[in-house]
């Protein structure tokens, strides 16, 4: 059995791929979603084997719900337009359904799936998106009922909030749906270390760092006080030349 999770904005499309999978009782359908944000969360949670996944969605187009993955499944996109499909094999998708396309052309999809020269291509796949790591200069985060932008360069400092994180810039603050570990590791550790378990910084917003008996305070450049944690002190240490 192959677990599988389907993405796309449109209902109907999600729909028509779930209709064409109950034809593969080998391939059972674990969960959905309509936007990058939650195509992210769902597919880190659950490790599906199989993501059928559009491109052009709110929160995150389907390349960049890639980058954000933890282990990269098999893909087929499944989008209306033509010009994404070098893209999409350059990353090693195993296809590329343009729509509309009929239950034929989705089981020769699934036939590559079943194909031994295609289960290779979840490696590459990887290799591809995770070793040529890039660190965003924009992220998306929840506000009210909707996504807003962050440029990610304004971020002072990010605090641990429960199983959310409080990224805070020059007088706004944003909730983000990710926990303060998950942000560590998509966050350019040359600008952003971490120096508590529930706190995050930005070296280029330090104002000056006070040394204490056991301990450090960082000042950040908003006059807010970060107490540096023992078990991250050699994060700070690093900076002092």
């Amino acid at each position: 059995m192959k677990k599988v999770i389907i993405v796309d904005d449109e209902a109907a499309g999600r729909t028509l791929i779930n209709q064409y999978l109950k034809e593969h009782e080998n391939l059972i359908l674990i969960g959905e979603a309509n936007n990058g944000v939650d195509a992210v969360k769902i597919i880190n949670e659950f490790k599906p084997d199989i993501v059928f996944m559009d491109i052009q969605m709110p929160g995150l187009t389907g390349f960049e719900v890639l980058k954000h993955l933890e282990e990269i499944p098999q893909i087929i996109f499944s989008t209306a337009y033509d010009k994404y499909a070098l893209e999409a094999f350059e990353v090693h998708a195993v296809d590329y359904l343009l729509k509309p396309y009929t239950r034929e052309r989705f089981n020769a999809a699934i036939q590559k799936l079943r194909s031994t020269d295609n289960l290779s291509s979840v490696k590459p796949l990887a290799e591809s998106i995770i070793n040529t790591k890039t660190y965003p200069e924009k992220i998306l985060v929840n506000q009210n009922q909707k996504l807003v932008a962050v440029t990610v360069s304004n971020i002072i400092y990010i605090t641990a909030e429960r199983d959310y994180s409080e990224l805070v810039t020059h007088g706004q603050k944003h909730l983000s749906n990710f926990g303060i570990s998950v942000l560590e590791q998509k966050l350019d550790p040359q600008k952003f270390i971490r120096v508590h378990r529930s706190a995050i910084i930005n070296i280029d917003f330090i104002k000056e760092i006070q040394k204490n008996l056991n301990s450090y305070d960082i000042i950040m450049q908003n006059g807010h006080v970060v107490r540096v944690s023992r078990s991250y002190m050699e994060n700070i240490k690093k900076l002092i030349f």
